[in-house]
């Protein structure tokens, strides 16, 4: 900040001036008292500099109305929206969201310092506040194949940068617990570092806390919350697109420990957020649940702001940054406008701010790369064994099921039999043709014919499919070839639908309008094969590639056993006493 900007704005505090702008007669959602406040709000330059009786060069009459500060997502990976920072910008500040806290790991997996670089870029055009932390694990774990390695050396030039914070979620937890040297040269980068502590013990959270981490994000039960809160770190309450837990961690909010507790999606689909809304929803949800209205939105304001040092943020004060909403009703959170630094950015549900240019892409496309294939490529060899582990799905989590069941076979070779719920899944490396191809049967996801397969495949993001024949697989993959990244659903050799994600195979370069409108067809498409209604099988496809979420998963080299960090057969031999897990 320059002298004379803040003399101004001490002038305007001072009421020696007029500020710019002055929001009248509204309630002050007070985040630090917990209370209901009253005072004209003034802002000049972006910020607000008092609280009390101003005149204003604009004023507003707020009367009814109440304001609060802007939202803040604690956790998001803007990609899984499938639209640029610009374009994600445009559709979550309708929904009183100001500011972000990102992590670039999809597209940094992809195309490494040249994801971040674009993300980076199109982020300072955008409207919306995008705070980036750095990806701490690409690839997230040694049991994958994904386009970049990125070593603390290669973050480094990031480090220090206005928007970038800190190190993202820390996935390969081995690592950390052995005290990697590669891991411990990434920690010590910054002192902000966000967790990823699914399925830890509670001796492992000790070592995460130990280690500097100061997150988790990835809690389903209140005793994991409280676990984690009692050893000082923040609990990140999700509610995404695919893992729901809000509701069950919302069990353990109470007035003594909300200011430990912040809202985030971390993937949510363009859809979703449309439709249902970014952590106003959280805030909502929150409210419905029991929680004080004024508590649930501390927690998505003033909690997040202090977790990551944005002393600026979160908060309707002096010498804050003027991100507010106003609300037409505090208890259904109910917004009527949104005000980034003080400009109009979205009345009435949609956007009002500025359109820039978007940006460069030409260092982050042609990302699908595969080897040639053919039907035999995608045979699962049982010999005289039909026993098999297979993921189990369980619909709107993360979590699968580590199944060990009877599988249909023939001629010693597995084959889909969507009366039984048995699936062909297959992961195949697309970054370098190495011709990997990892190959397992999966129970839940419903299909009835045909093929659907995707380049949105956590975290590695090679493709990913799932089908009741060979050859509509085949036709998907070939179809995400010619794409260059995307969605598609196959029936009987036919694409009937696709979307073109030529972004590093993870977003489109469309305006979101035109996305959501494609994925709306892609829905239509999934109907007509047979997909579940009551959870998104795109979604829940593009998480069963995700090694460090038990129980069993599907890696480009093979199938990975979560609990025991190692790859294992699909077929189970008569002698095999390996226990399945997470059944229950």
């Amino acid at each position: 900040m320059k002298k004379a900007q803040l003399k101004n704005r001490i002038t305007a505090a001072n009421k020696e001036q007029k500020a710019d702008l002055v929001i009248r007669h509204a309630s002050i959602v007070n985040v630090f008292t917990k209370t209901l406040t009253t005072g004209d709000v003034a802002i000049s330059d972006g910020v607000i500099v008092g609280i009390g009786d101003y005149e204003g060069s604009e004023e507003i009459d707020a009367t009814g109305k109440f304001i609060a500060p802007g939202l803040i997502d604690a956790h998001v990976h803007i990609e899984s929206s499938m639209v640029t920072p610009q374009q994600f910008s445009q559709v979550v500040l309708p929904h009183g969201v100001t500011t972000v806290i990102t992590d670039p790991h999809e597209i940094a997996n992809v195309s490494g310092t040249a994801g971040l670089e674009f993300m980076l870029k199109d982020a300072q055009q955008a409207m919306l506040d995008i705070k980036m932390m750095l990806p701490s694990c690409v690839p997230a774990t040694p049991f994958e194949n994904a386009g970049a390695r990125l070593s603390a050396e290669d973050l480094m030039p990031f480090v220090g940068r206005d928007s970038v914070l800190g190190l993202a979620e820390v996935m390969d937890f081995p690592a950390v617990l052995q005290g990697d040297d590669a891991m411990l040269d990434k920690l010590l980068l910054s002192r902000q570092i966000d967790g990823h502590a699914a399925g830890l013990t509670d001796n492992d959270i000790n070592v995460y806390g130990t280690a500097g981490i100061l997150t988790d994000h990835e809690c389903v039960t209140k005793e994991e919350m409280t676990a984690r809160i009692e050893r000082g770190l923040y609990v990140m309450l999700r509610e995404g697109s695919v893992a729901k837990d809000l509701h069950a961690v919302l069990e353990g909010v109470t007035e003594q420990n909300a200011q430990r507790c912040l809202f985030c999606t971390d993937d949510k689909h363009l859809d979703d957020l449309i439709e249902e809304g970014s952590v106003d929803h959280n805030v909502r949800t929150a409210i419905r649940y029991g929680i004080n209205p004024i508590t649930a939105i501390s927690m998505a304001t003033l909690n997040a702001a202090q977790c990551f040092g944005l002393h600026q943020k979160g908060a309707i004060a002096p010498g804050y940054d003027a991100d507010f909403v106003l609300l037409d009703n505090l208890e259904n959170f109910t917004i009527a406008e949104v005000y980034k630094g003080g400009q109009l950015a979205a009345k009435d549900g949609r956007y009002a701010g500025s359109v820039q240019e978007e940006s460069e892409t030409s260092t982050v496309r042609e990302t699908v790369r595969i080897a040639e294939l053919s039907a035999d490529k995608l045979q699962i060899p049982m010999g005289t064994n039909t026993s098999a582990h297979v993921i189990g799905i369980n619909p709107n989590k993360l979590i699968t099921q580590h199944l060990i069941e009877e599988v249909p076979v023939a001629d010693g070779m597995f084959v889909s039999n969507p009366a039984s719920g048995h699936l062909k899944i297959a992961v195949i490396e697309r970054h370098r043709a190495t011709g990997n191809i990892g190959l397992g049967i999966v129970k839940g996801l419903g299909l009835q014919n045909g093929a659907i397969a995707t380049t949105v495949a956590h975290d590695s993001h090679n493709i990913i499919e799932v089908g009741t024949n060979d050859e509509d697989m085949l036709a998907a993959i070939r179809a995400l070839q010619e794409l260059q990244g995307g969605l598609a659903v196959v029936q009987n050799g036919q694409v009937l639908a696709s979307l073109s994600l030529p972004i590093a195979g993870l977003m489109s370069d469309e305006p979101f309008a035109t996305v959501y409108e494609q994925l709306k067809t892609i829905d239509k498409s999934l109907l007509q094969i047979g997909a579940p209604t009551h959870f998104n099988a795109f979604l829940t496809l593009s998480f069963l590639s995700l090694p460090v979420i038990p129980h069993l998963k599907l890696t480009d080299r093979g199938l990975f056993d979560v609990a025991s960090f190692r790859h294992i057969s699909v077929s189970v031999p008569v002698h095999d006493t390996i226990q399945p897990s997470g059944n229950d």
